[in-house]
C-alpha cells in the first residue's frame, strides 16, 4: 500500500515522453492504483447493474456480482478446472457438454475472450448457459500489452474491435447484441 502511494506521488509517469517503447507498468497499472482498464470495466457494469439480478455467473470469481448486483438468487462461478476452491461450476466455455444449459440470468465475463483461442465456440457457451432473456455482459482489450502471466499459463490470442465483436456475438445472439467502447489514445498509453 505504502508501495503504490509512493509510486503515484513521486514516480509519476512522464507522459510528454509518448517515444517509450515499454509500458509504464508491467503490471496493467497494479502496482501504481487501479489499472485504467478496471475503471472502464466497472463503470460499464455499473450503468448495466440493473441487468446483474437473479442467478449470476460470474468467470473466476463473484467480486462484481456482489459489487453491482442486487435480487441476486444464486452466486454462480465458472472455472475451467478444479483449482478453484470457489468454483460452483467447473466447466470450459469451449465445450458445452462441460456447462449447465439454460441456467444463469445474467453472465458476466470480464477480460477472458482475449485469452481463448477458439473464441466463438466460448461464445456459443456463454449463449447455452443462459437462460431465455438472460443478459451477457462481457468486457474484451481492444488494444492493450501482452499478459505474460495469461500467456504463459493459457494464451494471449486474441484484441478485438467492436465491429468484431458486434459479427462474432450477433452470429449467435442475433440482433439483440449492444457493443459500447472505451478508451482513447490517452489511456492505451497508460
Amino acid at each position: 500500500m505504502i508501495k503504490k502511494l509512493f509510486r503515484r506521488i513521486f514516480l509519476k509517469p512522464k507522459w510528454h515522453n509518448l517515444r517509450r517503447l515499454t509500458p509504464i507498468s508491467r503490471q496493467f497499472g497494479f502496482d501504481r492504483g487501479t489499472p485504467i482498464d478496471r475503471i472502464y470495466i466497472e463503470d460499464f457494469l455499473s450503468k448495466n447493474s440493473e441487468l446483474i439480478t437473479g442467478v449470476v455467473c460470474e468467470v473466476a470469481d463473484n467480486t462484481y456480482s456482489k459489487k453491482f448486483g442486487s435480487n441476486i438468487t444464486k452466486y454462480e462461478i465458472l472455472y475451467v478446472d478444479n483449482s478453484n476452491s470457489s468454483a460452483t461450476i467447473v466447466g470450459d466455455l469451449t465445450k458445452l457438454e462441460t456447462l449447465p444449459g439454460n441456467k444463469i440470468d445474467c453472465f458476466i465475463c470480464t477480460q477472458t475472450l482475449n485469452f481463448i483461442y477458439d473464441f466463438r465456440s466460448a461464445i456459443l457457451g456463454v449463449h447455452h448457459m443462459l437462460k431465455d432473456g438472460g443478459t451477457a455482459l462481457i468486457t474484451v482489450a481492444g488494444i492493450s500489452q501482452i499478459s505474460r502471466y495469461d500467456m504463459d499459463h493459457w494464451g494471449d490470442y486474441w484484441r478485438f474491435t467492436d465491429l468484431s465483436m458486434k459479427q462474432s456475438f450477433g452470429e449467435i445472439f442475433g440482433d439483440k447484441v449492444e457493443v459500447r467502447t472505451y478508451g482513447n489514445v490517452m489511456s492505451t498509453t497508460a
